[in-house]
């Protein structure tokens, strides 16, 4: 399955919220490869996952790809349900570019990419 028909068959209104994410996520990583990863979309750069995301049947979820990202930005977290590696977020509401950007930069950041 490639990313654009995982999103195909993503129900409404996950499948809008996701498109909002893949969107603020390419304009982050614009050199990054865009990839399925654990049957879900992820963003990889150098060859390492810095994003992915997916639905679920009452929320969606980002994933950091790595078991520190969140706790280290727990004060930015406020309000969200997450716990070491998943942050889930409404099915009709896109994380805040502001707080995917700094997901983003805390991820490369331990990457050193």
């Amino acid at each position: 399955m490639t990313v654009d028909e995982y999103l195909e068959q993503t129900p409404e209104p996950h499948r809008t919220t996701l498109r909002a994410l893949r969107e603020t996520l390419r304009v982050l990583l614009p050199e990054a490869v865009e990839t399925m990863s654990y049957n879900m979309p992820a963003f990889k750069v150098a060859g390492k996952a810095v994003a992915g995301y997916a639905y679920f049947k009452d929320h969606c979820s980002y994933f950091p790809h790595s078991g520190s990202v969140l706790p280290d930005l727990a004060e930015d977290l406020e309000g969200y349900s997450w716990s070491k590696g998943t942050l889930r977020f409404p099915a009709d509401a896109p994380l805040p570019s502001k707080l995917v950007a700094r997901l983003v930069e805390t991820r490369r950041a331990q990457l050193g990419v």
